[in-house]
């Protein structure tokens, strides 16, 4: 059974068999972040997959992880590809490191997910917002309700983290 939706636009279809995405997606629609931990070597990882990128063990557990983090890189898109998306332009693709897990394996790796920057309601984020946004920005997960069976985890502001005074940004304007 696949649940077919749509989210700007643009189709949205998780199959029956994507054991891993149903999953995910399925906390999502509980509003709540849950990622697969590895049960050998207890990292945990993003995106879902059938085993572990790190030891390559197929067992995992679901568990649940704060969705707070910090700008890791992101790109501004300025002319839409996909028509859907021509009337949000700019919107921000976020890659996000999460602050669970941080520095693991390696003192250069991170848990990081990516998603598009939006108001605190899950509406994409306006020029303003966008405007003040950039590396070492402080976010929170928040999510997009598609149907009862899947949200979509997207990031917006933490209104109650130390925000840096002049997050960098590429230079475009």
């Amino acid at each position: 059974m696949s649940f077919p939706n749509e989210h700007l636009g643009m189709p949205v279809k998780i199959d029956a068999l994507d054991h891993e995405n149903r999953a995910f997606f399925g906390y999502c629609a509980k509003h709540d972040l849950h990622l697969q931990q590895c049960n050998d070597c207890n990292l945990l990882r993003y995106p879902a997959t059938t085993a572990c990128p790190f030891c390559a063990s197929p067992d995992a557990t679901w568990t649940p992880v704060e969705g707070k983090g910090t700008v890791y890189s992101y790109g501004e898109v300025h002319h839409a590809i996909q028509g859907a998306f021509r009337q949000h332009v700019p919107y921000l693709l976020l890659l996000v490191e999460l602050d669970t897990q941080k520095g693991l394996p390696g003192a250069y790796d991170g848990l990081r997910m990516t998603a598009n920057l939006v108001s605190s309601d899950g509406q994409m984020a306006t020029p303003e917002m966008i405007r003040q946004v950039g590396i070492g920005s402080r976010l929170r997960i928040v999510y997009k309700d598609i149907d009862e069976h899947v949200s979509i985890p997207l990031f917006t502001l933490d209104e109650q983290a130390k925000q840096p005074e002049k997050p960098w940004r590429y230079a475009i304007e």
